[in-house]
């Protein structure tokens, strides 16, 4: 199968080459993206969220991301930047588990502009919180009203990752611009927009990005502050003292090519040294780093891999050859099975879960109820007492790691022994083992999906552009 796989990429490849190559030097990431650098640190945190069935059927929900997000928050006395994909209350509906967290996260930045009207704060986001500009945006609306600087990405200067549709809509359709209208149901919610706003949506492109920075912190989550997926599992990364001017860095970026003027120079207090090696990375960076660091794997090392979206080629093959020179891999996954109400068809990870299968590389499912595994986590540990973790925005997909969507992760590199590094481990020892008599996950046999015809659906969606995830 993985033989039949490769032979079908060549071809694919060959056939569409000349026209790629054409297309990408036409429409090249802007400048600042694809970002890495790295500084020294000593105080970092992992937050966990996570949620659980009891065997009454209750849910449970832990969460420590926005608690955090909001400390930082209130501890900021001159900046704060938050970049962030989704802060809407589309899809979301009161239930056991769930919040208003966009209406709240809104109102942590109002009320710190009404008693700190000197601090400067800029919320950059997608335009999809606009339905592309078909509805207005009640948090938007209220942020600007207090005065924080509200930056809409400017997605038309990201690379297609879908051309064939992307470039007769860039020629065709993007002239007309986008706003209100009828013709077209809301993908999000009720009522309708305008076919430009649908056709636009269609080109299946974000800043995908959940960052939140002050002068004191910087946080690199893959929760989003929206409301409907306020009970997600997720993880994050907060680092105090250091590393805020690097991932102002990357940020700034996204303001230049969204069109801000007069971007800040904000003075960061901070205080580079300590026990871990703190990388920022974005967009490819994140895959480059992550495939180095499988391909440099020791026999004997470790590998806890913990993922919503994962079908890019490169890393699966690099964690294959990490698993096939004697390393201990496992992989948890996200069924890919529940999105706010809809029922999905399981791509990509049903079928990257056959691939692996095939190599005997252990793979558990996370038992959601209605919720999502929405985890981009993994951790790489050397036999010599080194361990990595790496987490953030980023699913291992192609549209995710090839400069294509707008994505942010930090990789922090220490001892196994500290306790960042220990946190992680017991985090996933409980989920593979459902420790505590709590229902985390679930054997591979219980969603494994091994359909030839669907194999080849996702390989052709993941290899051409022509997909969702």
């Amino acid at each position: 199968m993985n033989k039949f796989l490769k032979i079908k990429s060549a071809v694919l490849f060959l056939l569409l080459a000349p026209f790629l190559c054409a297309y990408a030097w036409l429409f090249s990431p802007p400048d600042g993206l694809d970002f890495s650098a790295s500084t020294r640190v000593d105080q970092v945190h992992l937050l966990v969220d996570e949620c659980w069935v009891d065997q009454s059927g209750k849910r449970h929900v832990n969460q420590e991301i926005f608690r955090s997000v909001r400390d930082v928050i209130n501890r900021a006395e001159k900046f704060i930047l938050i970049d962030m994909f989704l802060i809407n209350n589309f899809c979301y509906t009161a239930a056991e588990g769930y919040y208003p967290l966009s209406d709240e996260l809104t109102s942590w930045l109002v009320a710190k502009k009404r008693d700190m009207p000197d601090i400067e704060i800029i919320f950059i986001s997608d335009p999809v919180n606009t339905i592309y500009g078909a509805v207005e945006s009640p948090h938007f609306a209220a942020m600007t009203k207090a005065g924080v600087k509200v930056v809409l990405t400017d997605l038309d200067k990201l690379s297609d990752s879908n051309p064939l549709y992307s470039f007769p809509w860039r020629l065709l359709v993007r002239p007309l611009g986008t706003g209100p209208g009828f013709l077209m149901p809301n993908p999000m919610g009720e009522g309708r927009i305008s076919m430009r706003s649908f056709l636009k949506l269609l080109n299946l492109k974000a800043n995908h990005r959940k960052v939140v920075i002050s002068e004191k912190e910087v946080m690199a989550l893959s929760a989003n502050s929206h409301s409907g997926s306020s009970a997600h599992w997720n993880t994050a990364l907060h680092v105090k003292g250091a590393g805020m001017a690097l991932m102002w860095q990357s940020e700034r970026a996204v303001l230049a090519f969204s069109g801000m003027k007069d971007i800040p120079v904000p003075v960061f207090h901070e205080k580079p040294g300590g026990r871990f090696n703190l990388e920022v990375l974005t967009e490819e960076k994140v895959r480059d780093r992550v495939v180095e660091l499988l391909n440099t794997l020791e026999p004997d090392g470790r590998v806890d891999l913990s993922m919503f979206y994962f079908s890019d080629h490169r890393v699966i093959d690099a964690l294959i050859q990490a698993h096939k020179r004697g390393s201990y891999v496992r992989v948890i996954l996200d069924t890919n099975k529940d999105a706010f109400g809809w029922e999905k068809n399981g791509m990509p990870n049903r079928q990257t879960a056959a691939r692996l299968r095939d190599y005997r590389i252990p793979v558990r499912w996370v038992e959601t109820h209605g919720e999502q595994f929405h985890v981009k986590m993994l951790y790489v540990e050397q036999p010599s007492g080194v361990a990595t973790l790496l987490t953030g925005s980023a699913n291992y997909t192609r549209r995710n790691l090839g400069n294509y969507n707008a994505e942010s992760c930090l990789a922090l590199t220490g001892s196994v022994d500290s306790e960042v590094m220990a946190k992680q481990r017991k985090t996933f020892e409980r989920w593979w083992n459902n420790q505590g008599g709590r229902g985390y996950t679930s054997d591979y046999r219980i969603y494994a999906d091994e359909n030839i015809l669907r194999i080849f659906m996702e390989w052709f969606q993941e290899t051409s552009g022509f997909s969702s995830f």
